[in-house]
């Protein structure tokens, strides 16, 4: 995978303060959470700079090898081993690489949020575990760690740990919840500050979910 993605950007006002950069799911686009920025916004916060990349397209096994964009191939439909863990490493590279973008555009470690929807979350969860960054928090929705002991195993013992927004639907039916609370809990035992939310849904986001981010990263906002 190349290191340099093309991304949809979205900057709520001038001289943006804040990054927000999104990963889109399997088979979306960046396009496809640039339309939640109206709906998230709230008139006193600071000018942020939403960033959408687009994914690789690559063909993604369990669909019969059909191509299509995604961050990581499906192997399996087993949890423990669906993701491809090569797959995973080059995305985390690539997530790096378009944080390192929004430092060197004047946007400090610290008010960079990264935020994913199901193999996007996957991907931001997997690098808050390999990376020293003082980032400013996670969004992980409808999502899961994928391969949790060997995430743990490659965590690094000075390693960041930002708090985290993680919400699902109880009846998603592509992650199970069960999965996301035994991902929850696995990083809160590790000393990720963690802020969970279920909602009667499928695998997808609601209103009441984009309020209750809406009041968590106002929390961020304030915290600074």
């Amino acid at each position: 995978m190349s290191h340099t993605l093309e991304t949809v950007v979205n900057e709520t006002a001038a001289n943006p303060q804040w990054a927000v950069i999104w990963l889109h799911g399997l088979g979306a686009d960046g396009h496809d959470f640039a339309p939640i920025v109206p709906e998230l916004l709230r008139p006193d916060w600071p000018a942020i700079r939403f960033v959408f990349p687009h994914a690789p397209v690559q063909p993604i096994t369990i669909n019969n090898g059909v191509p299509m964009r995604a961050w990581y191939d499906i192997v399996s439909m087993d949890f423990a081993s669906r993701a491809d863990a090569a797959g995973v490493t080059a995305s985390v590279q690539a997530l790096d690489a378009l944080v390192e973008a929004e430092i060197a555009r004047g946007i400090p470690a610290e008010r960079i949020l990264l935020a994913g929807f199901s193999q996007g979350g996957a991907v931001i969860l997997s690098a808050a575990l390999r990376w020293t960054r003082p980032i400013a928090g996670l969004i992980a929705l409808s999502t899961y760690l994928p391969d949790p002991k060997a995430a743990a195993d490659a965590r690094v013992a000075d390693g960041i740990r930002p708090p985290v927004f993680m919400a699902h639907g109880a009846h998603d039916p592509v992650i199970p919840q069960g999965i996301a609370v035994e991902s929850a809990g696995m990083l809160k035992s590790l000393g990720f500050p963690m802020e969970w939310h279920s909602y009667p849904m499928a695998h997808q986001v609601c209103a009441e979910e984009i309020h209750a981010l809406g009041d968590w990263l106002d929390a961020r906002f304030r915290a600074a």
